[in-house]
């Protein structure tokens, strides 16, 4: 090799060194940017020059060092886990969030909450039966009865409430999928043409990754990488981004759970009216939980509370119609319905039909005006040794209304506690990710050393280099002149 050659040599040395710096520099700018992923030059050696038809040399140095890339020292595995967790965490958390709401809004147990306003009413009842005061019992009795309904209505309306809450959040949650799913078809074509030029795209990659994360948090979608450098982001196994081709998600159903005649369901646009399977993540949880009612009671979380509302006071006023009516009011007057309701829509239409005292049928038929017997048998309703106007034992309205609070209370405190386990695993993979992915700021204060005697070290052999070639050039033949 040529004296000259060794000059090339030391150049490329000064390349690679200043490209490392370069890379390390750029590290040290976004150490604490999120979603960055750290970098490395990548360098080969180059071969000794091949010299055709000549007779080998002998033992020859290379030409140098080659700078091949810049790598991003991201890792496929620890991504995908990532997704997979995030996805099963958004499930877990919108279904406790939107269970934990409904489970508040009972007030149980305690003095605002519907048990002891049943007990209220019931002790009503009582006092009415016991006849001391009878115009002020019956006062006390319509009021508490008013109360207990409009309890009852509030209640029902704040799991409505609710379920519109999280119709609305899927609404939401499918327009960030698609305007996410559109910006990574996007990045995918600038990509694929960087890397085909040559360039380096890590940046770019960096914020596809993190656009692909979202989709998966909200969708459970799987993202397959293609050897061009794309990635396809497939969501039931079917595409949502291809390449550049990007499909549109729509969500139909009812929007109001009082008119909810079918399931809230996800769709392609172009295939309307055939649900897409959601793999998980928080848009799943919210299709659950938007799910109508069933026979079983294994439907929709918040469609079912709705329905063990309705049959609560259903079964609340059937229960006491049923003696009100076999009664007598203080003028002899056969007793007519107490509570009235809109059948299948008890727990929002519910009201006292008494308007006062003299509609209140209090006695027993032919036990005298001013007896409480039948006032009594309703407030028996609040015991565990209820019976209907025929004497027969029936389920008290308490125990159907503990039962619900009871079957709430445990669907909410496992998926609480099922979200908190997803959540814990969620954070884990997040950290094993940024242990591999994120800058350490020690580290690239190593490179940067290392790097800067690399360069100073190739610039003294240009320097030497140099030196010889002057000696060479000036100097050689003046030796005895």
């Amino acid at each position: 090799m040529s004296t000259f050659g060794g000059l090339n040599t030391a150049y490329s040395g000064l390349v690679a060194a200043r490209a490392g710096l370069d890379v390390v520099g750029q590290n040290i700018a976004n150490v604490n940017t999120e979603g960055y992923t750290r970098q490395r030059v990548t360098t080969s050696a180059t071969n000794a020059a091949a010299r055709a038809g000549v007779v080998a040399w002998g033992a020859t140095p290379g030409t140098g060092v080659s700078v091949d890339g810049i790598a991003r020292l991201g890792s496929a595995t620890l991504d995908a886990k990532v997704r997979a967790t995030a996805a099963t965490a958004g499930y877990t958390a919108v279904r406790a969030n939107a269970l934990g709401s409904v489970e508040n809004s009972l007030k149980e147990p305690g003095v605002n909450g519907l048990s002891h306003q049943l007990q209220e009413f019931w002790a009503a009842w009582q006092d009415l039966a016991n006849g001391a005061d009878p115009a002020a019992s019956a006062g006390l009795l319509l009021g508490e009865a008013g109360q207990l309904t409009s309890q009852i209505t509030a209640g029902y309306r704040a799991v409505t409430d609710e379920w519109a809450v999280v119709r609305s959040s899927a609404d939401a949650l499918v327009t960030e999928v698609n305007g996410a799913a559109a910006q990574v078809g996007e990045l995918n074509g600038i990509i694929r043409q960087t890397l085909a030029s040559g360039g380096s795209a890590n940046e770019l990659i960096d914020k596809r990754d993190a656009l692909t994360a979202t989709i998966s948090a909200i969708t459970g979608a799987s993202v397959r990488p293609q050897a061009n450098g794309t990635v396809d982001v497939l969501i039931g196994g079917n595409p949502l981004v291809s390449g550049t081709d990007v499909q549109v998600l729509t969500v139909n159903g009812p929007t109001s759970l009082a008119v909810a005649n079918g399931p809230v369901q996800l769709e392609w646009s172009h295939h309307p009216g055939q649900p897409v399977a959601v793999d998980g993540g928080e848009l799943a949880g919210a299709l659950s939980l938007l799910g109508p009612a069933d026979t079983d009671g294994t439907g929709g979380a918040l469609a079912e509370a709705a329905a063990s509302y309705n049959g609560f006071a259903t079964h609340l006023a059937d229960s006491v119609n049923s003696i009100h009516r076999g009664g007598v009011t203080s003028a002899g007057i056969p007793g007519g319905t107490f509570f009235d309701y809109v059948a299948g829509d008890a727990a929002a239409t519910l009201g006292v039909s008494p308007k006062n005292a003299t509609e209140i049928a209090a006695g027993a038929v032919g036990a005298g005006a001013a007896n409480g017997a039948n006032a009594d048998k309703i407030a028996q309703l609040g015991t565990k040794h209820a019976v209907d106007e025929d004497g027969l034992p029936v389920a008290s309205p308490n125990s159907v209304w503990s039962e619900f609070v009871t079957r709430l209370g445990v669907a909410t405190g496992i998926e609480l506690a099922q979200a908190s386990s997803a959540n814990l695993s969620a954070t884990a993979a997040v950290t094993l990710q940024l242990s591999n992915s994120s800058v350490d700021i020690d580290e690239e204060n190593v490179n940067l050393l290392t790097f800067q005697h690399a360069y100073q070290g190739a610039a003294r052999v240009m320097t030497a280099v140099d030196e010889m070639l002057d000696t060479l050039i000036n100097r050689t033949g003046l030796v005895g002149r």
